[in-house]
């Protein structure tokens, strides 16, 4: 059926969505005042109330299932299935997290769990990450069931419990109760676009390890005034060293990738210009984003190692003294370029360590267990044109391919246990979301184009031919 055609069909559903958008936004509001923090082993019971007041939602929408699935030891899941569409139409699993990063510690200009619109957008913790991802999916599914009576395709709700502490136990979900990962291709909704304007299609991450360098030189501390000048500072080394493994811009001196000149095309066509990054980043005054050199800003972002101390054991002003150190360590937080492994790129980086080691001092840089996987996808087939067709309609603007420059261990796991399957990565972030950050928020145009995309999508993707043939 023609596209036209096809989305003509689609007009009620869409009208539908659009007349309740304010609706889904209360809806919306509702779920972010519970602080579902699953890192934090105080917030187990509100992680456990959202996904039981989740549920309790989903059961009005008429679904042939909904379940909350339990693991030892786990947060929970909540899953839901509508599969009126009958046996012959596909399946599309939609993946999202319910649960929420920590607010501890963050000035924020608006209560964190009370979602808070100012002008065009809603702020709260979770609103875009990813809260307002998934439920841009309850809005086109109740949709479809108010105008119509049933979904285009049979539709399967996955909603993690602790995507925020590293999906630990996702992979023996699919292994306990692999009929709800049973789908013909996936919607995984928690990913950024990069504008409100522009509708972005994941198709690569960064893997993420943690390395600790260590520098000692002393048994014990010494006094500063009576041994200074005569024995070494492991901290000016450490710092030292910290400074070799980065050139005078910040970044890697080691490890950098090749890519092919499609893959550094493909990064160059999607503009990051200083006053996205400006804004997005928070920059301060008079500090200036990092020069592009000889690559696009896209290639730095997503494609690249990147390095950055999280932690030290540096004096502070409460455990000051005057003392040379026994030893000092940093935590480096190591991005990994996609398809790059912890270990080839910490050979790289204990070389380097150990070319600019004091000869006074002895440094070893070691791995921390934990490898976050990085992912690289080429999406070709029907389902991305589908895709495609469904978000040029709404958006008025091509389905843009993006990287992602953080690590999101979920989708590496999908990308390996469903790699047959189209994966379909998409959401409703935006460069000013600042996810994980204080003042997270949505754009609530962007809000509202996702869920008119939805609605569109199960039309594209239950055609013959696209993810079934007929």
């Amino acid at each position: 059926m023609p596209a036209t055609d096809l989305h003509a069909t689609c007009q009620p559903a869409l009208d539908r969505a659009a007349a309740r958008f304010d609706d889904t936004v209360a809806l919306l509001g509702q779920f972010l005042r519970i602080p579902a923090i699953s890192c934090d082993a105080a917030h187990a019971g509100d992680v456990a109330r959202l996904a039981d007041a989740i549920a309790a939602h989903l059961t009005t929408l008429g679904p042939s299932e909904c379940r909350v699935l339990h693991l030892d030891g786990a947060h929970p899941f909540v899953t839901a299935l509508w599969n009126q569409a009958g046996p012959a139409a596909p399946t599309v699993l939609v993946y999202g997290h319910l649960d929420l990063q920590p607010v501890k510690g963050e000035t924020w200009r608006t209560p964190p769990h009370e979602a808070t619109i100012v002008g065009d957008r809603l702020y709260a913790r979770g609103a875009a990450d990813d809260m307002g991802g998934w439920v841009s999916h309850l809005a086109a599914i109740e949709a479809w069931l108010a105008t119509v009576g049933t979904l285009p395709c049979n539709l399967r709700l996955v909603i993690e419990g602790e995507e925020e502490c590293g999906s630990s136990n996702l992979e023996a979900y699919m292994d306990e109760f692999p009929d709800v990962f049973a789908a013909d291709a996936m919607v995984l909704t928690d990913c950024e676009n990069p504008s409100t304007d522009v509708p972005g299609l994941t198709v690569s991450l960064r893997g993420l390890v943690e390395m600790i360098l260590t520098v000692e030189a002393l048994e014990s501390d010494g006094h500063s005034g009576l041994w200074g000048n005569a024995v070494p500072d492991v901290t000016t080394s450490l710092c030292k060293i910290i400074g070799g493994l980065v050139d005078a811009d910040g970044r890697p001196t080691v490890g950098l990738r090749s890519w092919s000149k499609e893959q550094v095309a493909a990064a160059a066509a999607v503009p990051i210009p200083d006053d996205v990054v400006r804004k997005g980043a928070h920059l301060l005054p008079g500090i200036h984003a990092l020069p592009d050199r000889d690559r696009p800003r896209a290639e730095w972002m997503w494609l690249q190692p990147a390095l950055t101390v999280v932690a030290t054991t540096l004096p502070t002003l409460e455990t000051k003294k005057n003392a040379l150190r026994a030893k000092a360590t940093a935590t480096l937080s190591v991005r990994l370029a996609p398809g790059q492994r912890a270990t080839e790129l910490h050979a790289l980086l204990a070389a380097k360590v150990a070319e600019l080691c004091p000869p006074q001092v002895q440094a070893r840089l070691e791995v921390q267990p934990g490898e976050g996987e990085g992912w690289l996808y080429t999406p070709t087939g029907p389902a991305f044109d589908a895709a495609g067709r469904a978000y040029r309609a709404v958006w008025g603007a091509d389905l843009v391919r993006v990287g992602v420059g953080g690590s999101i261990p979920f989708v590496a796991l999908f990308g390996k246990r469903f790699a047959g399957l189209p994966l379909i990565l998409n959401g409703v972030m935006d460069p000013e979301t600042t996810a994980h950050g204080p003042n997270e928020s949505m754009h609530l145009g962007v809000f509202r184009k996702a869920i008119l995309t939805n609605v569109l999508l199960y039309a594209e993707l239950a055609q013959p031919g696209i993810l079934r043939q007929p």
